[in-house]
């Protein structure tokens, strides 16, 4: 044999044929699932299809914090501040976590507005329809509701805006670097210099 080549070593009595995933089965599938979603929105009438109202909440760690995404419920907080009581949130379409705490005070409010926001379009139907209990929504508004198919008050990722500035001679002639290194002078010399200073004020008070 010439040159350094590979020895001819093939494996291929394998039964290939057997491991070979095929997806025949995909467009049943699909009319399957949408089958499926159509009798629950019949059977969950008049609730809407997305399931129950979840609060916007920031990711976790420092690489995604800045994300918003929909949370597991709202804190029980966030439902005394709406007016709604922890026992009738479930009741009327509002997922609770009575383990979630707020830790700022910008995404309280944001989901506070947010479980208003609801409140004032929820329509509630009666248990029994000559039984109308107090809650419940008026019989012209019945007559009106429909099913909400789809995200219903969806979250919104908003885009920070960007503010162009034309630079000046003063932002040309900063030497940013020379005033990092001078700061960060300042901040290690601190506490002795805070030292020397009372003990100079001692000193002039004597």
């Amino acid at each position: 044999m010439k040159h350094n080549n590979v020895i001819p070593n093939g494996h291929f009595r394998k039964h290939w044929q057997n491991y070979v995933k095929t997806w025949f089965n995909q467009p049943a599938r699909k009319t399957r699932r949408r089958i499926a979603r159509q009798k629950k929105a019949i059977k969950i009438f008049p609730r809407p299809t997305a399931g129950p109202l979840r609060p916007i909440v920031h990711c976790q760690t420092l690489k995604y914090n800045m994300k918003v995404r929909a949370g597991k419920g709202f804190s029980l907080e966030e439902l005394k501040a709406a007016g709604i009581a922890k026992k009738l949130a479930p009741t009327i379409g509002i997922s609770v976590d009575h383990r979630r705490r707020n830790s700022s005070l910008e995404g309280f409010q944001t989901n506070v507005q947010r479980l208003k926001t609801y409140k004032a379009k929820l329509v509630v139907f009666p248990r029994r329809a000559r039984k109308v209990k107090a809650g419940d929504s008026s019989p012209e508004e019945l007559a009106t509701a429909t099913q909400v198919t789809g995200p219903f008050l969806p979250i919104v990722h908003e885009k920070p805006t960007v503010e162009l500035v034309k630079v000046s001679e003063d932002m040309k002639s900063f030497k940013a670097y020379d005033k990092l290194r001078l700061e960060r002078t300042n901040k290690r010399h601190a506490g002795v210099r805070a030292k020397r200073a009372a003990e100079a004020e001692k000193e002039e008070k004597k």
